[in-house]
């Protein structure tokens, strides 16, 4: 599908946000190829048997678009941001459900090299959950740059475009987020998964 012009698309972001239902509905298209590479990237680190698909992922975060409503966006980026925080919030929802009914420690995500220390280990989906809540309580914009960095898969340029900061801004921060949730990660595998260690 050809990409329309960014002006049509900021038009629609600023319809949904003034209310008009069928914006999202035609905003959506728009942003499936980026929606789609981000389900497929979050899918990868799942475990084999995971029962949700690409396409269901995404169409599950966009019931839950529809379901919260229009939200303040300044650009696509933070549009597509946003929709990789919901895909994530799906995923822990749905590990946390999982482990419930299966009573077991199976719901297991890969951590791949973008974490540094902590790469191609294994832990489980809410406790890496717990620590990105507890690195937003200590540094939002950290918790930011690693959602748009490690879980959406944006560039550094990308990332930076999101908040407005520089791309030197977001180097820094990505290094410091990632030292930081390596060592609540190890601190969490050395007690209870489900939890990590406070700072």
């Amino acid at each position: 599908m050809p990409e329309l012009p960014s002006q049509t698309l900021h038009e629609l972001l600023a319809s949904w946000q003034a209310g008009d239902q069928k914006a999202l509905e035609a905003l959506v298209p728009l942003v499936y190829n980026e929606l789609h590479g981000l389900a497929h990237h979050y899918l990868r680190g799942e475990r084999p048997d995971h029962t949700l698909q690409t396409t269901a992922l995404i169409n599950e975060a966009y019931l839950r678009l529809v379901e919260q409503g229009p939200f303040q966006t300044q650009n696509r980026a933070h549009f597509v941001a946003v929709a990789a925080g919901l895909m994530r919030q799906i995923l822990v929802d749905y590990a946390r459900s999982h482990r419930s009914a299966k009573r077991g420690n199976d719901c297991k995500v890969t951590l791949h090299d973008e974490l540094g220390a902590v790469k191609n280990e294994e832990m489980d989906v809410p406790a890496l959950d717990d620590a990105l809540r507890q690195l937003a309580d200590r540094d939002p914009q950290q918790s930011r740059i690693v959602e748009l960095r490690f879980l959406a898969g944006l560039t550094v340029e990308k990332t930076a475009a999101v908040p407005d900061i520089s791309p030197a801004t977001v180097k820094r921060d990505w290094s410091m987020a990632r030292a930081w949730l390596s060592r609540q990660i190890k601190r969490g595998e050395g007690g209870n998964k489900a939890r990590v260690g406070k700072d």
